[in-house]
């Protein structure tokens, strides 16, 4: 069985306050007697669910298509968590087996709003678990949150932890209707240089 956890991307889709929307320009239409209809895109590449890539915060760090690729498929473990705003602690995932994982899918309340809704709070990552993730040998950190770090942060030291650590992330991924468990994960980057981040069209497969 397949998810699809991707955000769909529309004008409407709702973006980082003061992020370029998501636009459709017609460059040829066959109405008007072309032979096809021809179209270009406009928007940010962190609108939607989306791969940051070590650039978008580091003038030395790497673009899209130079990023692991194999940190973004394989196996997955979602789990849910009740905290609706401020960093995510150990403690956030008691009870929660997250020894032998790989990649990490956080679902929280933001998976439930709309694609046209901000999120005007959301949990995001901690330091303190982004180390122990990777004392685990964890890849990949995906939230259904528009970022790792706070908001109002201006250091965002979970962005800089994740690259310190080798972790890449997915953000806005939607995990309503998935249920907790392990899965195959696949959201690759595109293959886009000099950019800070890329789309992904990010699914779930069962095991």
């Amino acid at each position: 069985m397949l998810y699809d956890i991707t955000r769909t991307l529309t004008p409407a889709t709702a973006t980082w306050p003061g992020d370029t929307p998501y636009t459709v320009q017609a460059v040829l239409n066959i109405a008007d007697n072309n032979a096809v209809n021809l179209t270009a895109l406009h928007f940010s590449p962190h609108v939607g669910t989306h791969a940051d890539a070590y650039y978008h915060y580091d003038e030395e760090g790497t673009h899209p298509a130079a990023m692991p690729l194999a940190a973004y498929i394989g196996r997955a473990r979602v789990v849910t968590v009740i905290k609706r705003s401020g960093a995510l602690s150990l403690n956030d995932f008691a009870g929660v087996e997250l020894e032998g994982g790989e990649r990490l899918l956080i679902h929280s309340h933001v998976s439930d709003l709309p694609d046209e809704q901000w999120a005007d709070e959301f949990p995001h990552l901690s330091v303190e678990l982004i180390k122990y993730l990777a004392m685990l040998n964890y890849r990949l950190v995906g939230l259904d949150s528009p970022s790792v770090d706070a908001f109002d942060s201006k250091e965002l030291p979970c962005h800089h932890a994740l690259r310190q650590n080798g972790l890449v992330n997915l953000e806005n991924v939607a995990l309503r209707g998935v249920p907790d468990g392990d899965y195959e994960l696949i959201a690759l980057p595109l293959k886009l240089d000099a950019a800070c981040g890329s789309p992904v069209r990010a699914i779930l497969r069962t095991l």
